[in-house]
């Protein structure tokens, strides 16, 4: 299968590469030199271009589209939320449509059901949070909003939604809780004790290559990892462990964190301030309230079925160090 790819240069997009270049010819989009050379060096051809000016030339004779890109900084202007998930998304739905491509796969994520609520036992029927108060969260909604409503025959969209994507690889998560240990300004927040679904990367990968083939048009799927929800605290600490990294024990209650996060926000703003603030809501909030999915539609409707254990991935990060 001809596939064009999005945020190849990524986690999560390299990562697909990676395990999906044997199997058919990728093209993926680029937007400069250094993501030339990492996506090469994944497997891909890369294409010039980006979420703002994507067109069907560039996707060419592409069978399908697996959409990975977003805006998915921790702090940043409304708008270039906006543009990035909600305009990028709408310019690759239509340059797709035009240029004859049969399948849009887009990796959305839980974050577009967070408005600052706990989610417990939660499937697909749970509503999107389009009027969310994080900026990634609300503009993820409306993306998979856009992609869900773009289904039509002959141009099939799906959406799959992995929860706390981890793994080795991992160029956010683990170096920015790595940066906080050693700052000296890591708190477990709430002790640790919220609990989440988790989605090992190369879980991901597999959903996302039956998600090119199986699943509902026009349907969203939750991807998670085998063992139910964890703690927060017993997650990162075996990430940590894996990685050599020793956790410290200092807690913050979790509604100090979010009182914390809100009054840096809104000082942050006001004044404004450079950089971002130590806490932000969508962080505090992540960090203090359960996550536990359900994905029983993906298994009964894709025939999800992930091949790697959480113990398989820990194995797999603390080789990734050595």
């Amino acid at each position: 299968m001809n596939i064009f790819i999005t945020g190849a240069s990524g986690f999560v997009g390299g990562a697909y590469v990676r395990e999906a270049k044997d199997s058919h010819t990728i093209r993926a989009m680029s937007r400069s030199e250094k993501s030339d050379a990492k996506i090469r060096e994944a497997g891909a051809e890369p294409v010039r271009c980006s979420l703002d000016d994507v067109t069907a030339e560039h996707l060419k004779g592409a069978d399908a589209v697996v959409h990975c890109a977003a805006y998915v900084e921790e702090w940043g202007p409304w708008s270039a939320y906006w543009r990035m998930n909600v305009d990028g998304t709408r310019r690759m739905l239509a340059a797709a449509k035009k240029a004859g491509v049969k399948r849009f796969v887009h990796i959305g994520t839980e974050a577009a059901l967070l408005r600052g609520q706990d989610l417990c036992g939660v499937d697909e029927t749970y509503p999107l949070a389009l009027r969310s108060p994080f900026p990634y969260s609300r503009t993820k909604a409306h993306a998979e909003k856009v992609v869900r409503a773009a289904n039509a025959p002959g141009f099939e969209t799906i959406v799959v939604r992995p929860r706390f994507v981890w793994g080795p690889g991992d160029e956010t998560l683990m170096p920015a809780i790595r940066g906080m240990v050693e700052s000296g300004n890591f708190a477990w927040v709430g002790g640790g004790r919220a609990r989440t679904s988790t989605t090992y990367i190369g879980n991901l990968t597999y959903a996302m290559e039956l998600a090119l083939t199986r699943g509902k048009a026009g349907e969203a799927y939750f991807v998670l990892d085998d063992g139910g929800a964890i703690s927060f605290r017993d997650m990162i600490g075996r990430m940590a462990a894996a990685e050599n990294l020793a956790m410290p024990d200092r807690e913050m209650p979790a509604w100090l964190a979010r009182a914390v996060a809100y009054i840096a926000e809104k000082t942050w703003r006001i004044l404004p301030l450079p950089g971002r603030p130590p806490l932000t809501r969508f962080t505090a909030n992540i960090m203090s309230r359960d996550c536990i999915l359900i994905d029983e539609k993906a298994r009964r409707e894709m025939g999800y079925a992930p091949p790697f254990s959480r113990e398989a991935g820990f194995a797999a990060m603390a080789t990734a160090v050595h």
